[in-house]
C-alpha cells in the first residue's frame, strides 16, 4: 500500500530546462524553428511520394512511412517540450510522462524496424533484381511496415509497463527536456537487477535486432556488388544505398549509446544532449540526406513546390 502511495498523483519536474528567462526564450526559438524545418521537410518528402508517379515504388513507399513515423516520432515530445520550456512550474503528470514514453519508445522502435525493413528492400533491389516486382508486392511492403509499427509499439508497451510498475518515492525531479527511459529509472524506487535487464532487454529487441537484420543485408549487398565487374555498375549500386547507410549511422549509433548500456552509467548533461541530437537532430537530417543524394526525390520536390506556387499564383489571378 505504501508503494502504491508513492506513485499516486505524482508529478514528475522536467529540470533539463535553463531558469533564466532569456535563455527559456532562446531554447524555445531555437526547439520550434528545427521543429518547423523537421515538419517541412517530411511532409515535402510525403507529398513528393504521394504525387510523383515516379515514386510509386516499394523504395519510395518505405521513405514515405519513415517520413511519417518521423513527423509523429517528434510530435509525441517536442510540443511538450515547447510549453514546458516557457511554463514556470515544468510539471508533468505520471500519465503524460508514462503517454510520452509510450508514443516516443513506439515510434522511434518503429524507425528502426523500418531501416531494417528498407535494408531488406535494397537487398532484394540487387541482389535479387529479376524477382524484385514479384517480392516487394504493395501487399508485402504494407505488411512490412504495419509489422514494424507493431512490434515497435509492442515493445514500448513491455517497456513502459516495466518502468512504471515501480515505485517513485523520493525525488520527482527528472534530470531531462522529457520523458525518457535512463532519467526515469533513475528516479524508481526499490529497482532490482532484474528490472534493469528487463529494460535492457528492450533495448536490444528495439535497436540490436533490427541492426543485426541491417548488417546481414548489407553483407549479401556487398558481396553481390564485388561481383559486379564494371565500376559504373558498381558506382551505382552503392549510390542506391548511400543515403539509407548515412542515416543508419546516425539513428543507431545515437541510440546505442543511450539505451544499450547500464543505468549506473547514466550521465545527465551528456545524455541531454544527446537527447536533442536523436530527437530533433535525427528527423532534421534524414529529409536532407535523402533529398540531398537522391535525383528522383529532388526532381519530385520541385514538382511539388512549383505546382504550389503556380496553384497560389492562380488563385491570386
Amino acid at each position: 500500500m505504501h508503494q502504491e502511495n508513492c506513485t499516486a498523483m505524482l508529478d514528475f519536474i522536467l529540470l533539463a530546462f535553463p531558469i533564466q528567462l532569456e535563455l527559456e526564450v532562446l531554447l524555445f526559438l531555437a526547439i520550434s524553428l528545427v521543429y518547423a524545418i523537421i515538419t517541412t521537410g517530411n511532409v515535402l518528402i510525403m507529398l513528393a511520394v504521394w504525387w510523383d508517379p515516379h515514386l510509386h515504388t516499394p523504395m519510395y513507399f518505405f521513405l514515405g512511412a519513415l517520413s511519417v513515423v518521423e513527423l509523429c516520432y517528434t510530435a509525441a515530445v517536442v510540443p511538450q517540450m515547447l510549453i514546458s520550456s516557457l511554463q514556470e512550474r515544468k510539471f508533468i503528470s505520471f500519465i503524460r510522462c508514462s503517454t510520452q514514453m509510450f508514443f516516443f519508445i513506439g515510434l522511434g522502435s518503429a524507425d528502426c524496424f523500418l531501416l531494417a525493413v528498407m535494408a531488406f528492400d535494397r537487398y532484394v533491389a540487387i541482389c535479387k533484381p529479376l524477382h524484385y516486382t514479384l517480392i516487394m508486392t504493395e501487399r508485402l511492403c504494407t505488411q512490412l511496415v504495419a509489422a514494424s509499427l507493431l512490434i515497435g509499439f509492442l515493445i514500448s508497451f513491455m517497456l513502459v509497463g516495466l518502468v512504471f510498475r515501480l515505485p517513485f518515492c523520493g525525488e520527482h525531479g527528472i534530470k531531462h527536456f522529457f520523458c525518457d527511459v535512463p532519467p526515469i529509472m533513475q528516479l524508481a524506487s526499490n529497482k532490482t537487477k532484474l528490472d534493469e535487464v528487463g529494460v535492457f532487454l528492450s533495448g536490444i529487441l528495439a535497436i540490436a535486432v533490427p541492426f543485426i537484420l541491417i548488417c546481414a543485408s548489407y553483407l549479401f549487398i556487398a558481396v553481390t556488388v564485388l561481383q559486379v565487374h564494371s565500376a559504373e555498375g558498381r558506382r551505382k549500386t552503392i549510390s542506391t544505398c548511400s543515403s539509407h547507410l548515412a542515416v543508419v549511422a546516425l539513428q543507431y549509433g545515437c541510440c546505442s549509446f543511450m539505451y544499450l548500456r547500464p543505468s549506473s552509467s547514466f550521465s545527465p548533461k551528456q545524455d541531454q544532449i544527446l537527447s536533442m541530437v536523436y530527437t530533433l537532430g535525427t528527423p532534421l537530417l534524414n529529409p536532407i540526406i535523402y533529398t540531398l543524394r537522391n535525383r528522383e526525390v529532388k526532381a519530385a520536390l520541385r514538382k511539388v513546390i512549383s505546382n504550389h506556387i503556380f496553384q497560389r499564383k492562380s488563385i491570386w489571378h
